[in-house]
């Protein structure tokens, strides 16, 4: 295993990727098709994932498209079923779909701090142990968490964002850990801000762009190609030896 190919091939493997119809799960999905792989794009919003799907089946790859509602165990549960229905097996796992709440902590009611944890922390367990279930022949589980998980700074206030996302941090340590044995290999990708519709109202805005990138050495913001590089290289047999890992895509905000 020593050519590029051999080392960046997810070729014959089936991906499951929440959050599927954003824009960082369309990425990924793009990205894993052309390296060989069955992508399934799971998203509450149906018609976003069908919109993925399109995308990926429009440059020769194989895709499908499947609602689901990650806070839902039963629709997790459904959602794989599918998957294995149609695929016979399920070979890595990308929990990228996302919630934020941009509300000071004292103003965060319980029912929002909640919500943002359904969806940051509690899915991606539900995902993951759901997930590792049907990985016969082991497999990748890779956890989209972000610099707001390992730092408590930010230009600007998300106390129930950080909390979930540092929370994913050490799930993904712990199953990483427990799931060794299983051949299961667990990593998160910790991006800075991502030029999506998610960002567009920060990084639109001169001022509060200007703040943000002052806080990254390369004094630029990541594209969604950055976060599906990462995605594939977790994903592939170049990684084989890595787990437990948190990648920062970054821009050196963590190292500064």
């Amino acid at each position: 295993m020593t050519t590029l190919d051999a080392l960046f091939t997810v070729k014959g493997k089936v991906v499951a990727i929440t959050g599927g119809g954003g824009a960082i799960g369309q990425a990924s999905a793009l990205l894993l098709s052309s390296a060989g792989a069955t992508v399934a794009l799971l998203d509450r919003n149906l018609a976003a994932a069908q919109e993925g799907q399109r995308k990926v089946e429009d440059q020769g790859g194989n895709a499908m498209a499947l609602e689901c509602d990650i806070t839902s165990p039963e629709q997790v549960k459904q959602a794989f079923a599918s998957v294995l229905t149609q695929h016979q097996r399920l070979d890595v796992l990308v929990n990228n779909a996302a919630l934020v709440r941009r509300v000071p902590a004292l103003d965060t009611t319980l029912a929002e701090w909640r919500e943002v944890m359904d969806v940051n922390l509690n899915a991606a367990f539900v995902c993951s142990t759901e997930a590792a279930r049907h990985m016969r022949d082991g497999g990748a589980i890779i956890n989209l968490a972000s610099i707001m998980g390992v730092s408590g700074g930010g230009a600007y206030p998300i106390a129930s964002y950080h909390a979930s996302k540092g929370g994913l941090i050490n799930l993904t340590r712990a199953l990483a850990v427990e799931w060794a044995h299983m051949k299961i290999r667990v990593n998160a990708i910790a991006p800075t801000w991502v030029r999506t519709e998610f960002t567009k109202a920060l990084l639109d805005d001169p001022k509060v762009s200007s703040e943000l990138l002052k806080l990254m050495p390369m004094r630029q913001f990541a594209e969604t190609q950055d976060v599906a590089a990462a995605v594939l290289y977790l994903a592939s047999p170049a990684s084989r030896m890595v787990t437990g890992h948190v990648l920062a895509v970054d821009g050196g905000y963590l190292a500064s």
